[in-house]
């Protein structure tokens, strides 16, 4: 029987269109863009088709996307560039965000700057007044992701970038999570800098890309060369962004059908949990979330046991992050919600996407029963 995949927060499958658009780049068409050559400019329009496709999807000008090996790196140049083009003490964030602004802040923190992680409510959302009451004239940065990768909570980005501006303060969300699955503009949220990866949506892994607002400060991350307006030095990887823009192109045509059709299967995925398991506890918002996402703490329950025997069962989940899978510790994101330590080991988080059928989430929840009772028959 085929496996069933609910672990699009991870990673998704390359779409064959993506596939197909990446090919030539990986064989004939292999210039190198910053060459003045035929073969060169012909790698040049790609990245400017890519740059456009890009921007397209989040609203902003094609000047103003700069290329990355994947949204960890866009993640730290937003930080650290900051950081180092302001010359100010401090950055605020948040205590549920991705490592890949959790590990860098720890790091600014060891260099002397200061950093406010602002706390979250039950539903794992951030308190905007909050966000604005940390924004001072000594803050470089306030970074706030869209949506949150373990429970897929929205936060208030536009109202936090907003109050922001006002303070000239610097504003910047990862929105890996969230760009390709709801409608995302950059003037609308108001941000200043904003993050997205290209095998969130599709795409191939190794690609990602930041968004500069124009005018913004910001230091290079990667030195070298004058590569992506001197603002990302290293030979771009034609192919892979090629990928990523094919990725955006299609995510924008394919959210609106796609989108109202997983969430339909998550609602039907989560209400037959909640309904079929009296022990069962959402995470996460109910109403302001990602469309494809179902987390559920399972009382008693490890949670990696659950996981490794659906796995064996062909239904592939996941207890958190995949950045920090592997890891004793429950999920940063439940302790910080107010999630005591068991519920937090207990949880299980399903990420949907556009392949999933009614049949597979039906089959996932009798997967779930047969686990559960077999763990809890050992235990």
């Amino acid at each position: 029987m085929e496996r069933i995949y609910l672990d699009h927060n991870a990673t998704t499958p390359v779409d064959p269109l993506v596939v197909d658009a990446m090919l030539p780049y990986l064989t004939a068409e292999f210039g190198n863009p910053s060459a003045v050559t035929h073969e060169g400019r012909r790698a040049r329009l790609a990245l400017d088709r890519a740059r456009r496709q890009v921007a397209d999807l989040i609203g902003g000008d094609p000047g103003e996307v700069v290329f990355t090996s994947g949204g960890t790196e866009a993640d730290n140049h937003a930080l650290l560039g900051a950081v180092a083009a302001t010359g100010r003490g401090r950055v605020v964030t948040t205590a549920i965000e991705h490592q890949a602004i959790l590990t860098p802040c720890e790091q600014l923190e060891r260099d002397g700057v200061a950093v406010t992680r602002l706390g979250v409510d039950h539903h794992g959302r951030v308190d905007p007044a909050e966000a604005i009451d940390a924004l001072d004239d000594d803050v470089a940065l306030i970074s706030v992701m869209l949506a949150n990768n373990d429970v897929g909570t929205l936060q208030p980005v536009a109202a936090i970038a907003a109050a922001a501006r006002e303070r000239g303060v610097l504003s910047h969300t990862d929105a890996v999570q969230g760009v390709g699955k709801l409608p995302v503009d950059v003037d609308e949220l108001g941000v200043d800098l904003l993050s997205l990866s290209g095998h969130k949506i599709h795409g191939p892994k190794g690609v990602g890309a930041l968004w500069i607002r124009g005018n913004t400060p910001l230091s290079p991350l990667i030195r070298g060369g004058s590569h992506e307006g001197r603002r990302r030095a290293g030979t771009e990887n034609v192919a892979g962004i090629v990928g990523l823009g094919r990725a955006c192109e299609l995510a924008a045509e394919r959210m609106g059908a796609d989108g109202a059709r997983i969430r339909a299967l998550r609602d039907r995925l989560e209400d037959a949990i909640l309904d079929r398991f009296e022990d069962a506890e959402r995470n996460g918002h109910p109403e302001l979330r990602l469309p494809n996402v179902v987390n559920v703490s399972f009382a008693g329950v490890d949670a990696e046991l659950l996981l490794m025997n659906l796995d064996l069962l062909g239904v592939t989940v996941s207890s958190g992050s995949a950045c920090s899978s592997g890891s004793p510790e429950p999920s940063h994101v439940l302790l910080a919600m107010g999630r005591d330590r068991e519920r937090a080991e207990g949880a299980l988080r399903m990420s949907l996407g556009r392949d999933n059928s009614d049949d597979q989430i039906d089959r996932t929840v009798d997967a779930i029963e047969q686990v559960l009772d077999r763990l809890r028959e050992v235990g």
